[in-house]
């Protein structure tokens, strides 16, 4: 069969997560700075495609090409391994801080990777910033600034919705990191990993590696948005928002309904011979593996 069952697919889950958890630095930051360049350029093949007077709708169906690039390669991106690294805590095959390790260098990676393309894409649109931008750079300024002072125009409840369109945003992404892996063909996971990829683009949730791109590269074209509204109105909000979906709402979810669990006769056995000890010594319920003195 071509289909991984859910039970399977938190094992391979729990191997990747022991993989990325013990990457050197060096491979994170350059398979995430690969991860952001890829991603940028299906963004702004989103923008350019609406910006030909297409649909967005269109924009959405093609800006998945760049995560199935970016997941066929290998590559790391923080957004889907806020999902995938909680599992392995949870299971207690990676420590709190090798997960922290992982975000941290593969963010600063996707950083790198998105403002690097970003400026490629300014200096090719603008045939190096000797040409008028036209309607495409008007779509970056606009995105730009509705991501980052639409949200200061509310205050408090701007900051709220920037988080809360990060939440349903990474729900989706990390739908989409697992997906990859619940098909033993390539087909079948560019087909798996499409479906929520498209559904959170089409709806304008907030990602914090694409606004990574989206946001400087709008500056680029003359938004006047400042470095501390990006991060302070979009930034921040969305990336809390985008780690509260993949620990809470895909990692942790999944691996508490699926994980795998002892047979009955030998959780039995476990309990006759030890009564005081818990059957699974999982961190996530707080249980200790060493034997009772």
């Amino acid at each position: 069969m071509d289909h991984v069952a859910p039970q399977e697919l938190i094992q391979l889950g729990l191997s990747a997560a022991e993989k990325k958890a013990t990457l050197p630095a060096r491979d994170m930051l350059i398979r995430g700075f690969l991860a952001g360049a890829l991603l940028s350029y299906a963004t702004s093949l989103a923008f350019v495609v609406t910006a030909q007077g297409m649909a967005p709708i269109i924009g959405a169906i093609l800006f998945p090409v760049g995560f199935v690039m970016l997941v066929l390669l290998g590559l790391e991106l923080a957004t889907g391994n806020f999902a995938l690294l909680p599992v392995g805590y949870a299971a207690g095959r990676v420590t709190f801080g090798k997960m922290l390790r992982n975000w941290s260098w593969v963010y600063v990676g996707n950083l790198a990777g998105s403002l690097f393309y970003a400026m490629l894409f300014y200096l090719a649109v603008t045939n190096f910033n000797t040409g008028s931008s036209g309607n495409l750079g008007e779509l970056f300024k606009a995105a730009a600034q509705k991501k980052t002072l639409g949200y200061m125009a509310l205050g408090v409840r701007g900051w709220e919705s920037a988080f809360i369109k990060g939440v349903l945003c990474n729900w989706m992404v990390t739908l989409g990191a697992v997906f990859a892996m619940v098909s033993r063909s390539t087909i079948g996971k560019i087909v798996a990993m499409w479906l929520p990829i498209l559904t959170f683009f089409a709806q304008g949730y907030e990602h914090s590696i694409v606004n990574m791109f989206v946001i400087p590269a709008g500056k680029l074209f003359g938004a006047p948005v400042s470095l501390k509204q990006w991060w302070l109105w979009n930034q921040i909000p969305v990336t809390l928002g985008n780690i509260v979906a993949g620990v809470l709402l895909t990692g942790l979810a999944l691996y508490l309904t699926f994980q795998p669990r002892k047979p009955a006769s030998l959780v039995l056995r476990t309990e006759r011979e030890a009564p005081s000890e818990p059957v699974l010594g999982t961190r996530l319920r707080g249980t200790s593996s060493s034997p009772r003195q």
